[in-house]
């Protein structure tokens, strides 16, 4: 059973990363332990620090850590590259995934398995895997053929998101705002497959959000609010409802 373990974490921007906003501090001392078989939702309004927590486990360069801790199964993250964090089991959906023009889907992911794996998959059992994960994701066959995300719409792109974490199997699932721009349609699609992972127990999920629409398909175990950088509350899903009907406002004056 994985865990990950963030520990006093404070995190600045980077000094190269603009004049004006380098060196301002965005985390100011997080704690929080995710483990395989559970699904935190982390929610807060904009510029509370959601999205920093997500870059910093998986090593954005935009980020600086200043001090504080994070472990995978009490190895060094901070320590790993961005590659190594992937092959140790962490895996980050992005809010807005990049395009990579002249590789398609399926040689992308297959280099993925190869990397997580250290060995390239089997065509045949590789080929078997992704058409049943993009069956189960509504999605066309030729989908596959297509370079990564180049002319992807907003729910294309989540679901290859989703697509990656069904082959991928991390230990820790950090989903950054995935809901972000889906339909209802969409919405279900990818919960679905969110649900699907974490229903197997090997999985722990760090889910991203500003909104408590996205918690009605995948149900949160724990749900902590966001502020200025820290957690300033924890609860169940009954947080979640309490703040879909009171605002950040009373948390925020709390605070």
């Amino acid at each position: 059973m994985s865990t990950l373990e963030i520990r006093d974490l404070h995190v600045s921007i980077a000094g190269d990363a603009g004049a004006e906003t380098s060196g301002i501090e965005i985390l100011k001392g997080v704690d929080l332990t995710v483990k395989a078989g559970e699904t935190h939702a982390i929610m807060g309004p904009n510029g509370s620090g959601k999205s920093t927590l997500a870059y910093s486990i998986a090593g954005h360069p935009k980020y600086t850590v200043t001090s504080g801790e994070i472990l995978l199964d009490g190895a060094d993250v901070l320590s790993m590259t961005v590659d190594e964090r992937a092959r140790a089991g962490l895996f980050l959906a992005m809010q807005y995934p990049v395009e990579v023009p002249g590789v398609s889907v399926a040689n992308f992911l297959r280099t993925a398995l190869t990397a997580v794996r250290g060995e390239p998959p089997k065509l045949r059992t590789f080929v078997k895997e992704l058409d049943t994960a993009m069956a189960a994701l509504d999605m066309d066959k030729d989908f596959k053929a297509r370079n990564v995300n180049e002319g992807f719409s907003g729910g294309e792109k989540k679901r290859h998101e989703i697509l990656q974490l069904e082959l991928l199997k991390p230990r820790i699932a950090v989903l950054d705002e995935t809901d972000s721009g889906l339909d209802i349609d969409a919405l279900k699609i990818v919960a679905e497959g969110v649900n699907r992972v974490r229903e197997t127990g090997q999985t722990g999920v760090l889910l991203i959000t500003h909104y408590t629409r996205v918690l009605r398909y995948i149900a949160p175990d724990f749900v902590h609010v966001f502020i200025d950088g820290r957690i300033v509350e924890q609860g169940g899903p009954e947080l979640a409802e309490r703040l879909e009907a009171k605002g950040y406002e009373q948390v925020t004056r709390a605070s």
